[in-house]
């Protein structure tokens, strides 16, 4: 009671803000998950980490709506017919947004927007106004920057305006990752991708080649912070494991890899497949959804995800290693250890069988967690500390091991000097490299944007300081990116020169 109380007389929340934290609290009174003794010892210490999502769950975290159904058949339940033009094409798209459930509450993915939209270009003057009103739409009613929408990696007219639209509106949502693929992505698309992540921290760059031969289909999506999916499915839960919390608890780097982590994972595994059962078997989602009953998303088509972070940490724990030489990201013996770490907790995540998965041969998905607002030395997923950071190109070679586990999705971030926006050839080699070496993903952004990335999600810089203030804000994620700002140092990454 004095927690909800709390929320209601919170000045920093908006209205919609105050009904999602209300809503949480009550859910979060239920008890109808059946979880063991030694699971709950992992849970309490913070090792397993449930990641907010509630005590009864009621609707999958994210959900990938086959949005091309829409185009082509309109929607039954929400009575909208085959769109014709432009207008019909970003209402519809507007209007079935507002019905999507996730985690947050809003749609963690909007399509590939430039390929849904391109069959309605027809005046460009014309597609550009609705798509910079379709935008500016989504920036102010979907305001949460997990909010995340695809191009590319087609060279269309569509993703130029896009492009353009989001350059001019430098808005933090939606979020934007662009499929690139040197051989089918024309150089002159793939440079106003760069020219613009260099204004407004997006579009991220996507390995389309690793995802298509990993996914085994081209009907792939990245949504929320990086999180990659089958087209018409999603994920059920996102629970994550704390690599650097596990690792205080062991004697020894034998004891962690031989007892400690298998323990700890299989507990979570379980945990995940616990969390499942309740939403397949209790809940009405998958019975009653419109999303479901007109086919938009099949069940079949979703997965668990087994969360990961704090590697880093881990391994400096582990090896005792104080001296940045010794340490995770520029000693060999510490980076040979990570790579040890994850292939034995891949191999636990690939040998276990799901009965409530039928996609994937059945797995769960291992998910490098890019981290919460109240992480404090805990570096995301498989990264470097912030302020530890090497040279770009060793930064490169070090991560990009990492990048096969983890084709539920892994990034890296980069934050460049203004120069470069005069030097794109340059921002377009280093994705070359970093995609030949073997990475997936890589955001990047220039010193001086007001949208930055945190760590995976988007925030604008300006709102922030509004925050810090004592003032609302319109965009969800904001709060967890001023507490990333002060807590995990997430503005103070290498500026690269």
């Amino acid at each position: 009671m004095e927690q909800a109380l709390n929320i209601i007389k919170n000045e920093t929340l908006t209205y919609h803000q105050q009904i999602l934290q209300l809503a949480g609290q009550a859910e979060s009174g239920l008890d109808v998950l059946r979880i063991d003794d030694d699971t709950k010892k992992l849970i309490d210490a913070e090792i397993i980490c449930t990641m907010f999502e509630g005590n009864a769950p009621y609707r999958p975290r994210y959900v990938i709506p086959n949005y091309e159904k829409l185009m082509k058949e309109g929607c039954k339940f929400l009575d909208l017919d085959i769109p014709t033009d432009i207008w019909e094409a970003t209402n519809n798209l507007l209007i079935f947004y507002k019905h999507i459930p996730s985690i947050t509450s809003f749609p963690v993915y909007l399509g590939n927007i430039d390929t849904l939209l391109e069959p309605f270009i027809k005046d460009e003057e014309e597609a550009y106004k609705a798509i910079k009103l379709y935008l500016k739409h989504i920036d102010r009613s979907l305001t949460d920057s997990f909010v995340h929408a695809n191009i590319g990696p087609k060279d269309t007219k569509a993703g130029r305006i896009i492009l353009k639209a989001m350059k001019e509106l430098e808005c933090a949502m939606p979020n934007l990752t662009v499929k690139y693929d040197k051989d089918i992505t024309s150089k002159d698309f793939i440079e106003l991708c760069a020219s613009t992540a260099l204004v407004t921290a997006k579009p991220s760059f996507a390995n389309h080649k690793m995802d298509v031969q990993d996914f085994k289909t081209e009907d792939y999506a990245l949504a929320s912070c990086y999180n990659g999916f089958i087209i018409g499915g999603g994920g059920y839960t996102l629970v994550r494991l704390v690599l650097s919390r596990l690792a205080k608890t062991s004697e020894s780097v034998e004891d962690f890899i031989d007892n400690k982590l298998p323990f700890a994972a299989n507990k979570m595994l379980a945990y995940i497949d616990e969390r499942i059962r309740f939403l397949v078997e209790e809940s009405a989602f998958f019975r009653s959804n419109f999303l479901v009953l007109e086919g938009f998303i099949k069940k079949e088509l979703f997965t668990g995800m087994f969360g990961v972070v704090g590697l880093a940490e881990a391994v400096n724990h582990l090896l005792n290693a104080t001296e940045q030489k010794d340490r995770f990201g520029h000693s060999k013996i510490a980076n040979d250890l990570g790579e040890k770490i994850i292939e034995k907790l891949n191999d636990i995540v690939s040998s276990y069988k799901s009965e409530y998965v039928e996609c994937f041969e059945g797995h769960h998905l291992l998910h490098a967690q890019v981290g919460i607002d109240t992480d404090t030395g805990i570096s995301p997923g498989c990264r470097i500390p912030v302020g530890e950071e090497p040279e770009i190109f060793e930064h490169i070679i070090q991560s990009a091991p990492y990048h096969k586990y983890f084709f539920n999705g892994i990034g890296d971030i980069f934050v460049f000097e203004e120069t470069y926006k005069n030097n794109l050839d340059a921002i377009v080699n280093i994705i070359d490299g970093a995609f030949n070496s073997g990475i997936r993903y890589i955001s990047a952004y220039c010193s001086d944007c007001d949208v930055v990335r945190v760590t995976g999600y988007l925030v604008k810089k300006s709102e922030v300081e509004q925050l810090e203030k004592g003032n609302a804000v319109k965009n969800n994620a904001t709060v967890f990116g001023m507490n990333a700002k002060n807590g995990a140092k997430a503005f103070d990454r290498r500026l690269r020169g």
